[in-house]
């Protein structure tokens, strides 16, 4: 981790019933979207062991597990206490994004530690280091902006494209635009209910399920010359820059204060810190949201990243033959190649954003 540190924290204290299959806790399930290859994919409930059930007799797909939240966690937690279905195995399985096309809301500079590394050594806020000024104490100076951020300012966010969410297995291309490629694990969570106005205290009434996501993005690409309005999200939403799942877990199954959120490339660690530890939790973020959108249910928020991107560790961005394996607790694991993009010979017109005039 960042050889500057501000504040105390501690790793969470994780439950130690998981099973090795799954991550899954035992006594929990998951819920996703699973494919036997050649055959179409199904709306799956998971068991801690592997088992998959198929729940297409009642549900469609999960969007319509999540449309009818209240009711589905019922009969869900009677098909798997009952575990009278045929079984497929969960290893075996093609592994879809937990649901196909979510309305797509991020969470963004949402852990004091990683956004002030990010001030820090990305590219983007050179130009707001003092002559002279060292890493430290740019450092110091970027937490203590971000810590006023957490006492006085509110939430930000902005919208996603589904088109970018891949399986948790999925290869992920490099495409050609973009220098820094990078990763940033994220604990995310699907509605199932959607409300207007929604006050803090009521508003985590509306999560119906917990999951992950990695929001990968091409970070030299989000500030650009051309234009003032501020930084430039498209570039986060390239081909399966999105892995998503393996599964949601119900809420209830669910204890954030045991949350640890885990990332490694090649084998190296470079993510390693408690879920818990944001600027601005699940039920700020959502009832800022419920001003500004109309929320539904199966829409995906993901909170943020914690620290240790690509920059901290001396611009270590994620190349060709790269493999990220992620997991947080409760909610299983994630395993992505880093690929070449197959362009079928096609190249770029505009390329890469002018970040300089």
């Amino acid at each position: 981790m960042s050889k500057f540190m501000m504040g105390d924290v501690k790793p969470a204290v994780e439950p130690e019933n998981i099973n090795p299959v799954t991550g899954l806790v035992e006594g929990t399930f998951g819920i996703g979207t699973y494919q036997v290859e050649g055959e179409a994919a199904f709306p799956g409930l998971v068991l801690p062991n592997g088992d998959v059930l198929d729940v297409s007799d009642r549900y469609v797909d999960t969007h319509a597990i999540f449309d009818d939240w209240d009711n589905a966690l019922v009969w869900l937690k009677e098909v798997a206490a009952k575990q009278d279905r045929p079984a497929k195995s969960f290893t075996e399985l093609n592994i879809l994004p937990v649901l196909a096309h979510p309305n797509f809301i991020c969470a963004a500079s949402n852990y004091r530690q990683h956004v002030a590394e990010m001030m820090t050594f990305n590219k983007f806020n050179q130009d707001k280091r003092l002559p002279g000024e060292d890493d430290e104490a740019f450092f110091k100076r970027n937490y203590a902006e971000v810590d006023r951020r957490g006492r006085e300012g509110t939430p930000f966010f902005f919208t996603g494209l589904h088109s970018s969410l891949c399986g948790a297995n999925e290869d992920v291309p490099l495409p050609l635009i973009g220098q820094q490629p990078d990763w940033e694990l994220e604990l995310g969570f699907i509605l199932g209910k959607g409300e207007r106005y929604v006050k803090p205290e009521n508003a985590e009434d509306m999560i119906a399920a917990y999951v992950m996501v990695n929001d990968i993005g091409t970070v030299d690409e989000f500030k650009r010359a051309d234009i003032k309005f501020n930084f430039d999200w498209v570039s986060k939403f390239q081909p399966n820059f999105k892995p998503f799942g393996p599964f949601a877990v119900p809420k209830e199954f669910v204890d954030r204060n045991k949350m640890q959120i885990r990332l490694n490339v090649n084998g190296e660690k470079r993510q390693d810190w408690p879920a818990e530890d944001m600027i601005f939790g699940p039920s700020q973020v959502l009832s800022h949201a419920s001003e500004r959108l109309r929320l539904l249910p199966g829409d995906l928020f993901i909170m943020g990243s914690p620290p240790g991107n690509a920059a901290n560790f001396g611009g270590a961005w994620l190349k060709e033959g790269d493999v990220m394996e992620a997991e947080i607790t409760y909610l299983g694991r994630q395993r992505n190649n880093i690929v070449k993009e197959d362009t079928e010979g096609k190249s770029v017109t505009y390329g890469a954003f002018k970040t300089e005039w």
